[in-house]
C-alpha cells in the first residue's frame, strides 16, 4: 500500500468521523432514545468503506463484498432493534451514505466522496433549519415544485429538437427549455418571498418581489403608498430594491443563454445597477421592521401560463426575425423598446438567441439596454402616476437616476 492509498483510508474514516462528530454532538447516540452510532462507530463505518474499496482495486471483490455486507447487515440490524422504539432511520441512512462515500474514497473517487460527505453532514446539522423550511412552503408552492419537475423531466425530453417552418423556424425542445428557465427563475423568487414570510419589512419584500417582477411591485407599492402615508418611505424604498433585481436578473439569463453578451451587457447595466443598489443601501440603513404589504406574487408555473410564455417567446422570436431582416439594426433596437414595456424576459430570450447570432453580441447588448431602458420609463411613469408625494420623491427620484445612467451610456455607445 502506497501514500496514496493511505491517504483514500484516512479521507473515508475522516469523512465517517464527521458525519458521527454530528450524531454524537446532536443526542443521537447516547441516551434512552440513542441510535447505534455515534463518532466512534462511524469512522470505524468510514474506515469500513475505504478498506473495502481499496480491495474492490486490489481485485480482492469476495474479500471487499463480504466486508462491505457484513457493516450493512450491522446497520440494518441496528435500525430493526430501533424501529421498535423510535421509526427514525436518519442515523442508519447516514451510516450506508458513509460507506458508500468510504468506498468511493478507497477506489480513489476523493472528491466525490468528500462532497457526499460534506453534504450529508450539512443536511444533518441544518435540521430544525430545514424543517421550518418545508413548513413554511404552502400548498400552492408544493404542487407547482412538482408541476416543475414534470415539465422539466417528462415533457421537455419528449418534445422534438427541430426547426421547423419559416422566420426562423419553431424549436419546441429549445422554446420549452427557455420556458423552464425564466418558470425557474420566478418560482425560485416567489418560493424565497414564501419562506421568508411576513415581517421582515418593505425592502426585503420588495427585494425578493423583484427577483419575479419589479413593475408588479412597483404598481403595488404604489398603490398601498396612496392609502398607508405612514409607510410611503418604507414603500419607496422597497421598489428601489425591487429594481435594483432586475440588472442582476437579466444579467444572470444573458449569461446562461449566452455568455459573450455579458461584458458589453454589463458595461451598460452597471452604472444604473450601481444607483439603484446605492439609493436601497441608503433606505436600508434605516429599516422599518413592521409587516409589508403582500405583493401577490404570481405563481408562474401554471401549464396554461407556461404554455401562453412559450407562445410569446415563440412570436417574439419571429416579430424580431422580420425587423431585422427588413430594417436591420434599427428594427432591433425599436422591437427591443416595445418588447421593454411588455416582457424583459421575451426581450433577453430574443436578443440573446436570435440577434447576437445573426448581427453582432454588441448590437444584441445594446437592444437589450434599450429594453431595460424602456421598461424602467414605464416604471417610472407608473411611480409618478399612481405614487404618493413622498413615494415620487423617492422611488421615483431613483429611477429617473437610473434611467438617466442608462440613458447616458447608451448615449455614449451609439455616439
Amino acid at each position: 500500500m502506497d501514500t496514496s492509498e493511505v491517504v483514500r483510508l484516512l479521507i473515508a474514516a475522516l469523512g465517517g468521523a464527521a458525519v458521527g462528530l454530528e450524531r454524537q454532538w446532536s443526542g443521537h447516540a447516547e441516551g434512552p432514545a440513542a441510535r447505534f452510532a455515534g463518532i466512534r462507530t462511524f469512522t470505524m463505518l468510514g474506515a469500513i468503506g475505504g478498506l473495502g474499496g481499496w480491495l474492490w482495486t486490489m481485485d480482492a471483490s469476495v474479500p471487499a463484498a463480504i466486508l462491505l455486507a457484513g457493516a450493512v447487515a450491522i446497520v440494518a440490524t441496528a435500525y430493526v432493534a430501533g424501529s421498535r422504539q423510535d421509526i427514525d432511520g436518519t442515523t442508519e441512512v447516514a451510516a450506508l451514505l458513509v460507506l458508500a462515500a468510504g468506498v468511493l474514497a478507497g477506489m480513489g473517487s476523493v472528491r466525490v466522496a468528500s462532497g457526499i460527505v460534506a453534504l450529508l453532514t450539512l443536511l444533518l446539522v441544518e435540521k430544525s433549519r430545514l424543517h421550518a423550511m418545508v413548513e413554511r412552503i404552502d400548498d400552492v408552492g408544493l404542487r407547482s415544485g412538482v408541476r416543475f419537475a414534470v415539465m422539466a423531466l417528462v415533457i421537455l425530453p419528449l418534445l422534438p429538437t427541430g426547426p421547423y417552418g419559416p422566420l426562423g423556424g419553431i424549436r419546441p425542445r429549445e422554446l420549452w427549455a427557455l420556458v423552464l428557465f425564466f418558470s425557474g427563475l420566478s418560482f425560485g423568487g416567489y418560493l424565497a418571498r414564501r419562506l421568508v414570510g411576513p415581517g421582515h419589512g418593505y425592502l426585503v419584500t420588495g427585494l425578493l418581489g423583484g427577483l419575479v417582477s419589479s413593475t408588479n411591485v412597483t404598481f403595488t407599492f404604489a398603490r398601498a403608498s396612496r392609502s398607508d402615508t405612514a409607510r410611503e418611505r418604507a414603500l419607496a424604498f422597497g421598489t428601489v430594491a425591487a429594481n435594483a433585481m432586475l440588472y442582476p436578473r437579466v444579467l444572470v439569463a444573458t449569461a446562461i443563454l449566452n455568455p459573450a453578451l455579458v461584458p458589453p451587457l454589463l458595461l451598460l447595466l452597471a452604472p444604473p445597477a450601481a444607483a439603484a443598489a446605492l439609493v436601497a443601501a441608503v433606505g436600508a440603513r434605516r429599516p422599518t421592521a413592521d409587516g409589508a404589504t403582500d405583493v401577490s406574487l404570481h405563481n408562474p408555473l401554471q401549464l396554461l401560463g407556461a404554455l401562453q410564455m412559450a407562445l410569446i417567446f415563440q412570436a417574439v422570436l419571429m416579430a424580431v426575425y422580420v425587423a431585422r431582416d427588413v430594417w436591420g439594426a434599427s428594427g432591433v433596437l425599436t422591437s427591443a423598446a416595445v418588447l421593454g414595456l411588455t416582457d424583459v424576459d421575451a426581450l433577453t430570450v430574443s436578443m440573446a438567441k436570435g440577434v447576437a447570432q445573426a448581427i453582432s453580441p454588441a448590437v444584441a447588448a445594446t437592444a437589450i439596454a434599450v429594453g431595460v431602458l424602456a421598461n424602467t420609463g414605464m416604471k417610472l411613469v407608473l411611480a409618478l402616476l399612481l405614487g404618493s408625494a413622498q413615494f415620487r420623491f423617492i422611488a421615483g427620484g431613483a429611477l429617473l437616476l437610473m434611467l438617466l445612467a442608462l440613458g447616458t451610456t447608451l448615449a455614449l455607445r451609439l455616439g
